[in-house]
């Protein structure tokens, strides 16, 4: 009966059809997913509101995740496996990675190592508590090579926050933005919170994904709710994604 006066709805609820383009639910490659189990208890998770594709990135990090090609489709070779042996036909998943810039990120880039997505878009993450010194030549290096660099989480990094001009210049040197879907809520805490909100209110997210590393977090994000307004601005955002990637 007070349905008319709810302001706020459920994040899964308008995920249906959604492409995932930023998971880690390969397993036993990197800090998410551990076994075959965990990743296919994570996959049935988000087919429970309707997001059956997904695009998986585990790390590429030299010293401490250090995959390649070879290793990451192997887990991807053997997760496709347990989908076909549980009767999970209809789940789609494609391997990428996501790229630390770091000392060894242009060596990758030069011996053509790195691992794009659809229509040569590259997934790029960077510390969260300062730069790399190597950052915008990495960045005109990855232009250079015709990839369209995609900065994962950009919300997430604290030496950038109350630094929306910086983020305004790295729009214009050609980097996109992917937010993660946990930011909406208070996952990773009021400020990440509230550095999201400026950034969509600066229009300056190009796409959405989830990020997921456990059941922890899928857990988390079913509870996310939404203003309406919020909802209203992340469908273009969604959609964007989805015309982009699927």
């Amino acid at each position: 009966m007070f349905s008319f006066f709810r302001k706020k709805v459920f994040l899964i609820d308008h995920l249906e059809g959604f492409i995932d383009i930023h998971n880690h639910i390969l397993p036993g490659i990197d800090d998410g997913a551990k076994t075959v189990a965990d990743s296919i208890a994570m996959i049935k998770s988000f087919s429970e509101f309707g997001v059956e594709h997904f695009v998986a990135t585990p790390h590429i990090m030299h010293n401490y995740y250090p995959n390649n090609a070879q290793s990451i489709y192997a887990a991807l070779d053997n997760l496709k496996n347990a989908l076909l042996a549980e009767n999970l036909k209809h789940i789609s998943i494609e391997a990428s990675a996501e790229h630390m810039i770091d000392d060894n990120f242009e060596t990758l880039l030069d011996s053509g190592k790195v691992m794009p997505m659809k229509n040569d878009y590259l997934l790029v993450e960077m510390s969260y508590l300062q730069p790399p010194i190597n950052f915008e030549e990495a960045i005109i290096k990855t232009v250079s090579n015709n990839y369209y660099p995609i900065l994962a989480h950009p919300e997430r990094y604290s030496f950038l926050r109350s630094r929306l001009q910086k983020y305004r210049e790295y729009k214009k040197n050609g980097i996109y933005f992917q937010m993660n879907l946990l930011s909406l809520g208070d996952y990773y805490g009021k400020e990440v919170h509230r550095l999201l909100n400026e950034l969509l209110d600066e229009d300056l997210i190009d796409f959405l994904a989830s990020d997921i590393h456990n059941m922890v977090q899928i857990n988390a994000l079913k509870k996310i709710t939404v203003s309406k307004k919020n909802i209203e601005r992340l469908f273009p955002i969604i959609n964007n994604t989805i015309e982009t990637f699927y």
